[in-house]
């Protein structure tokens, strides 16, 4: 429950001061981050050979994808984009250079489509996913609707990395030392920042 105005669930409060630390940040410094991020991403072996790729829009301040996207395109790759569903579910539309899009009823844009054409989470082989905080662990925190860890339930209790692999997508700012999980929530496998892309089920050795 807000006082004042100001939420006093740690997770809410930690995502209000995440959105705060994100819309902070500068044109150049985002334009420079997604330059990055996309050099960082280039040393993922399997963002060069998968070939159903779930990206994302990004809205209010995250980090863009769209150089990652234009480098699919280039390699012949099939990019594709959540649209949410009834229950919290997403399914992917695919979206190429001369797709149309629409805003949903969150603001967030989606290819136009027809229900016949979508294809389901586990469909896809590579998956990238925004967030607002998250640990090395490969914990997020995400906007609290539930979409993703929803979506990508049916990988809760199989050995990862598996198919589709969930990359966190992120600027290093939002680095928390820990993101408690709840029993829903579904871990990534990675997660790529302009700085550097995290192994988040690192080999024992």
């Amino acid at each position: 429950m807000p006082v004042n105005g100001i939420p006093t669930d740690p997770r809410s409060q930690l995502r209000a001061h995440m959105r705060e630390q994100r819309s902070a940040l500068s044109a150049a410094t985002r334009i420079a981050a997604a330059q990055n991020l996309a050099l960082q991403l280039e040393t993922l072996p399997e963002l060069l050979v998968d070939q159903r790729i779930g990206a994302y829009w990004a809205v209010r301040g995250e980090i863009s994808l769209h150089l990652v996207v234009a480098q699919c395109w280039r390699r012949g790759q099939q990019v594709l984009l959540p649209v949410s569903r009834n229950q919290r579910q997403l399914a992917y539309a695919a979206y190429a250079r001369d797709t149309t899009v629409s805003a949903n009823r969150h603001g967030i844009p989606e290819p136009d489509h027809s229900g016949d054409t979508l294809a389901a989470p586990a469909a896809l082989e590579l998956v990238f996913v925004p967030m607002l905080a998250f640990d090395r662990r490969g914990h997020r925190l995400g906007y609290g609707g539930g979409y993703y860890d929803t979506s990508f339930s049916f990988l809760s209790g199989r050995d990862r990395p598996t198919t589709p692999l969930l990359v966190g997508v992120a600027y290093a700012l939002q680095e928390v030392e820990r993101v408690d999980a709840e029993p829903w929530d579904i871990s990534l496998d990675f997660i790529a920042t302009e700085r550097e892309l995290i192994d988040c089920n690192p080999v024992a050795t």
